[in-house]
């Protein structure tokens, strides 16, 4: 640098500061070491210095611990310590108390016993197979007044027609002393969907009044259309499950539900329904079944005896015909439940065969059937039990005789369920697989009679037409035209 006069001016920044060796030196020193490694070296011991300085310059300034002085009331005792017991929240077993009272003093006189309420409100529930006075005792009624009350129940509607779960509201009243049971001063309860009954104690007894119900009986129709799941499709349209299951064996009778229901059909079909004016809704059983695909339309009906009084066709066996699902037309088709009377597979079929035990070969007359033991057996459809009983080498035997000239027979059974001159319905249990008389194992083993000539059972149909005619049709087309006036969703 050129000073006024020419010279050279020393420059500042190549003056060293003195403390710069210190901060140099400083800067180098590690003065947090790693304690857990080069243990006894300088650097560990200076780490191990500086951490005692540090906690001594903490504990030295460090204000010290001294305790909180604070006022504590004095423990209650005698009339505010039951007072204040009674408005603390404490567990009842620790003598707890609701609201507030004031300690006893000398004008208090102890009880001997606490009063009882005057009148006592409850409610009990009739459970299955039970009875209406067990219930009203178990509840504290008196056995002359439970006696009482269910025989005057009795005058209005069956006590076993009481449904199970039904609701019974109570009111006891004030009895002399605890020895004795309450007296029933009010009784009420749903004795029907369209009655009510309730009991009150007069001044001359129990007096019942009937409290009856309105009731629109107008049937239930949901119509919709099938879709990818028939089931589902009637299920989100609201139909309960237990009718969709009728439906669904009502239809198959007629065609095949997996082949021949396509998703753009319609189905139809109406439940029965009952409402009540207090708000109840009670479903019955499906009344009619139908499904519309365009180029075909089924339309069934539940019709029988309990649908009108009329005469019965009958077959030859005598069974009734005239009850079931019928068409538009008044016409039925009845079919076997399925393929075979048992659950099992054929181990042996109708012809030529060497005898397992006799060994030689003789015609086998009808089929068996490979079954575990005790598995049911039904009929293949409606008939009479010509003979029930054990019989040579069938063992318990069944014959049936379903008219037209058929019979069937059942052999071989550990148990036979029904008796010879009884009626039997297609589908009922008629016996259970067993291996009494020449069996080799439990098995069943079926024949089938065509005029006492023995016939493949296989090669027949166990299917029949029935047609209702005279008063049945006419009370049938009746039905019909009433279920078909119902509009979907009324």
């Amino acid at each position: 640098m050129q000073g006024p006069r020419g010279l050279r001016m020393p420059s500042s920044a190549s003056t060293p500061s003195p403390r710069a060796p210190l901060r140099t030196a400083a800067t180098s020193i590690d003065w947090v070491p790693d304690l857990g490694a080069q243990i006894g070296s300088l650097d560990w011991w200076r780490g191990v210095a500086t951490c005692t300085a540090l906690c001594v310059a903490t504990w030295a300034l460090a204000p010290g611990i001294k305790p909180l002085v604070g006022a504590v009331p004095p423990p209650l005792a005698g009339a505010e310590w039951d007072e204040a017991r009674a408005q603390g929240i404490t567990a009842i077993g620790q003598g707890a108390a609701t609201g507030r009272r004031m300690a006893a003093n000398d004008l208090v006189a102890p009880l001997t016993e606490a009063p009882e309420r005057p009148t006592v409100t409850l409610s009990a529930t009739l459970g299955e197979g039970d009875r209406l006075d067990r219930v009203l005792m178990r509840a504290g009624v008196g056995r002359a007044d439970a006696n009482a009350a269910a025989t005057m129940v009795a005058q209005a509607v069956p006590l076993d027609s009481i449904a199970a779960g039904t609701r019974i509201a109570l009111t006891l009243g004030r009895r002399p002393d605890r020895t004795v049971a309450r007296p029933l001063e009010a009784l009420d309860l749903r004795a029907r969907f369209d009655l009510g009954l309730a009991l009150m104690r007069t001044a001359g007894g129990l007096a019942m009044h009937r409290k009856p119900i309105a009731i629109d009986a107008t049937p239930l129709r949901i119509q919709g259309l099938v879709g990818s799941s028939l089931y589902r499709s009637m299920r989100a349209a609201g139909v309960p499950a237990k009718a969709v299951e009728s439906y669904i064996k009502a239809l198959a009778t007629r065609l095949s539900i997996g082949r021949d229901v396509r998703a753009a059909d319609s189905f139809d079909l109406i439940i029965e329904r009952q409402r009540a004016a207090t708000g109840e809704t009670q479903i019955g059983e499906l009344l009619f079944a139908g499904i519309d695909q365009g180029r075909r339309k089924v339309q069934l009906v539940r019709f029988g005896p309990d649908g009108a009084e009329s005469e019965r066709e009958r077959d030859g066996a005598g069974a009734s015909r005239t009850d079931g699902w019928f068409d538009a037309n008044g016409q039925t088709e009845r079919r076997a439940v399925s393929g075979l009377p048992v659950s099992g597979r054929i181990t042996s079929s109708f012809g030529l065969r060497v005898h397992p035990l006799l060994r030689f070969t003789r015609m086998h007359k009808g089929l068996d059937i490979g079954a575990p033991y005790g598995t049911p057996i039904h009929a293949m459809t409606d008939g009479v039990v010509a003979f029930a009983g054990r019989t040579g080498g069938y063992g318990n035997f069944v014959k049936l005789t379903h008219g037209g000239g058929m019979a069937s027979g059942y052999g071989h059974m550990s148990r036979i369920a029904v008796s010879s001159g009884t009626r039997v319905r297609q589908g009922q249990v008629i016996g259970y697989v067993g291996s009494t008389g020449l069996s080799t194992g439990p098995h069943l083993h079926w024949e089938v009679w065509k005029n006492g000539t023995a016939i493949n059972p296989r090669a027949v149909s166990f299917a029949g037409v029935a047609q209702l005619s005279g008063a049945s049709l006419r009370a049938f087309k009746a039905k019909v035209a009433t279920l078909l006036a119902v509009r979907p969703g009324g």
